[in-house]
């Protein structure tokens, strides 16, 4: 959309431009001129001045395969209970940081056969 605006604006000046130019004298045209110049310049103001709305909102989401039960989590090291905030997600794997003992370990899905 600014890449719209920003070419009305060109357009608009050019317009400007030519009036001034061609005005030969009269008022009229170099006020029309101005007129179009000044409407460009605003319209390139309020594009720079919007805030920008480019957010990106990035979900990781974990599949599991076979069956998965509900249970707590201890850590291996300790024993600890551990909850969701102890899991972190990094380059695709599960890691665990433990708040009792500070070890940090990778989850790995044993297979089912």
């Amino acid at each position: 959309m600014e890449i719209v605006t920003y070419i009305i604006a060109v357009v608009l000046v050019f317009f400007g431009i030519m009036f001034v130019v061609g005005a030969q004298g009269e008022f009229m045209r170099v006020v029309v001129g101005v007129v179009l110049m000044a409407a460009a310049g605003v319209m390139v103001y309020l594009t720079r001045m919007r805030p920008q709305q480019h957010e990106t909102t990035i979900v990781q989401q974990i599949d599991l395969t076979g069956d998965v039960n509900l249970e707590q989590m201890k850590c291996r090291n300790c024993g600890g209970a551990l909850s969701k905030d102890s899991l972190e997600l990094k380059l695709g794997a599960i890691y665990v940081n433990c708040p009792y003992c500070g070890a940090t370990y990778q989850i790995e899905e044993e297979p089912k056969w």
